[in-house]
């Protein structure tokens, strides 16, 4: 009998650790779950998608970068009648009223509206055509939760030529607003400062401005029109017209292997660009996407955006057609998107950082196989 009790008490004692050492395993498992839960939410918080689904039609926001699509103004359409417009105003021209005295004081004008219409595009090419009257000229962004100081060391770098960036880099804010202050007074300058999102931020901006009666302009753009009010002069841009906007989608087809020619009666492409509502990057994006595409297949392509009716319709479908445009890249390019996404923005990133990353390797190879 003690010999069969020590039989049993030795198997109760076996399966205790056994399930001890199950207890533990599981705890573990557990416990690289919690671990890999975290990474996931990490993921999640740092690509910003919590809109984002499979089924692009069904989704209803993103938030691109609304950046300048266009360098050569030899390739721009519709920009001459707003820049001349904003350039009239700007150097006041034709103000008969105005006296020389009152020109020669600093000027600001706020160009204003919502994303995509090219406010980026059309102070580049007020910047492009007059920097040459100026003895200073600068052109920088600020975009959401700037870095101010960075803000005020590019303006720097750009009108003080001489400026190292190691020396500014350097100064703290205060001590970079005092430096240009000086270096701007008693000089004709000319910045733009591009997509200000927020009044304190605009207000950190004028401490910069220093108005020596020298002719000093300053060209500032936004979407938010309480930003532009603050600014002074506002200049309203307005979405293109049905024959520029024609004329856009056409010229961006052009540039890729469709052979859709412009004026050819395709009642699809109508279609799409009354849904564009004459947004330049709305219809910078899709031309550029159906350009792949035979045309055969466009109406396809515009059921499956699934364009929006709400109030403020042109925004809506702006972000619908970038959505879907992002959704027909190959796989490797969306994750090099999001593997960018992480910079901060206006972040200048140095292409040796990227080679050694797995996803753009094979960026790499896909484009030089």
């Amino acid at each position: 009998m003690d010999l069969k009790r020590s039989k049993r008490f030795r198997k109760k004692i076996a399966n205790f650790f056994k399930k001890g050492k199950t207890r533990y395993q599981i705890a573990n498992k557990i416990q690289d779950i919690k671990v890999r839960l975290r990474e996931v939410a990490d993921l999640h918080d740092r690509y910003k998608v919590d809109d984002v689904r499979a089924n692009p039609a069904a989704t209803n926001t993103v938030d691109p970068r609304i950046m300048a699509l266009f360098k050569d103004q030899k390739e721009l359409v519709g920009i001459e009648e707003p820049r001349n417009e904003v350039i009239k105003r700007l150097m006041m021209e034709g103000d008969d009223d105005g006296l020389l005295s009152s020109r020669m004081q600093l000027k600001i004008l706020s160009i204003f509206g919502f994303g995509g219409l090219g406010k980026t595009t059309l102070a580049k090419a007020v910047y492009d055509m007059q920097q040459s009257n100026f003895v200073c000229k600068a052109f920088v962004s600020v975009g959401q939760n700037p870095s101010l100081k960075k803000v005020f060391m590019d303006i720097l770098l750009q009108v003080d030529e001489a400026e190292s960036s190691s020396n500014a880099s350097m100064l703290n804010e205060e001590q970079l607003i005092r430096k240009l202050r000086g270096f701007l007074e008693n000089k004709r300058y000319l910045i733009v400062i591009d997509d200000i999102w927020d009044n304190s931020s605009w207000h950190m901006m004028k401490c910069v401005l220093v108005d020596s009666n020298c002719g000093s302009r300053i060209i500032t753009t936004t979407r938010i029109f309480e930003v532009a009010e603050e600014a002074g002069d506002v200049y309203k841009q307005k979405p293109l017209s049905s024959a520029t906007s024609k004329e856009l989608f056409y010229t961006r087809l052009s540039i890729g292997k469709c052979k859709i020619t412009y004026g050819q009666p395709i009642e699809i492409s109508e279609k799409i660009l009354q849904k564009c509502g004459g947004v330049p990057l709305a219809i910078i994006t899709i031309a550029s996407m159906l350009a792949s595409k035979p045309w055969e297949d466009w109406s396809e392509v515009y059921d499956s955006i699934g364009f929006g009716d709400r109030a403020n319709i042109h925004v809506d479908n702006t972000r619908k057609i970038l959505l879907y445009s992002y959704y027909d890249l190959p796989c490797y390019l969306r994750a090099c998107l999001l593997h960018l996404s992480i910079y901060l923005e206006d972040h200048e990133i140095r292409k040796d950082t990227l080679c050694n990353i797995p996803k753009f390797q094979t960026f790499t190879c896909a484009l030089h196989p």
